[in-house]
């Protein structure tokens, strides 16, 4: 793998096993200063089930945490699902501590998760 910045967060849109089921692979830190592409690939999401592949994301900062608590509301309000996958025990721990980590539904794979979605 080419050297990545620590500051860059690459976001990997996939189909999913189903229609209406979208994956995006992220890797890299989901911070402040790289989460406008983030917000704006998930806002232009409008299938019933996104699932994001956190496995290559080794933190987040609270603008992070923000940032997907927002795609949260905007996609519960509409009753579509979100699920996360692969999120490590400092991302899960950074979420507990903000209490919103009861808004989100973990899965330890993507197929998992998919399987949840259908």
């Amino acid at each position: 793998m080419p050297f990545m910045s620590e500051r860059t967060l690459q976001i990997e849109e996939l189909s999913g096993s189903r229609p209406g089921v979208r994956v995006y692979r992220l890797s890299g830190p989901l911070l402040l200063t790289n989460l406008f592409d983030f917000q704006s690939k998930v806002r232009a999401d409008s299938g019933p089930a996104l699932i994001l592949d956190f496995t290559n994301v080794p933190l987040i900062d609270s603008a992070g945490i923000g940032a997907l608590v927002g795609a949260y509301v905007s996609r519960q309000k509409d009753g579509r699902s979100l699920g996360l996958v692969g999120v490590n025990q400092r991302i899960h721990d950074a979420l507990e501590v903000t209490r919103v980590e009861k808004f989100f539904l973990f899965y330890s794979s993507v197929a998992e998760a998919e399987r949840a979605a259908a």
